[in-house]
């Protein structure tokens, strides 16, 4: 992971659409099958949208029918972070990027092997670098 990336709301929402803004930087989920990369297939790598860091690679990238892009491991252990997410009231785990602590989505523990885990991302918090 590279330095951490630390700016104001205002430098934030200068750098942001509304909708990357809203997501990243407050918590928000995008509408289900509302995002760019749910269907894609394109090979690359997904960065962070708010600082560029790489986050997860096309190769881990499956169809959990969820509505959003889903993988089922990110592309290092220190791209991403976790936390107890108890908003809805219930306890789920909310990732973030490691270096910007932008709100990515949640990882539950119902994806494929190897690792069990399904990474389900807003398409609002990622750009993909094709590769």
């Amino acid at each position: 992971m590279s330095d951490k990336i630390t700016k104001s709301e205002a430098e934030w929402m200068s750098s942001l659409t509304s909708e990357q803004y809203r997501v990243t930087r407050q918590g928000a989920t995008e509408r289900p099958f509302s995002g760019a990369y749910v269907d894609c297939k394109t090979a690359g790598v997904y960065l962070c949208v708010c600082c560029g860091e790489a986050l997860f690679a096309s190769e881990t990238k499956f169809d959990s029918r969820s509505g959003w892009p889903s993988f089922w491991q990110p592309i290092a252990e220190s791209a991403v972070g976790d936390e107890a997410d108890t908003s809805l009231g219930m306890t789920r785990t909310e990732v973030r990027c490691a270096r910007c602590d932008a709100h990515l989505g949640h990882v539950f523990p119902d994806g494929p092997a190897p690792t069990g885990l399904r990474y389900c991302i807003n398409s609002a918090s990622l750009k993909l670098k094709p590769g």
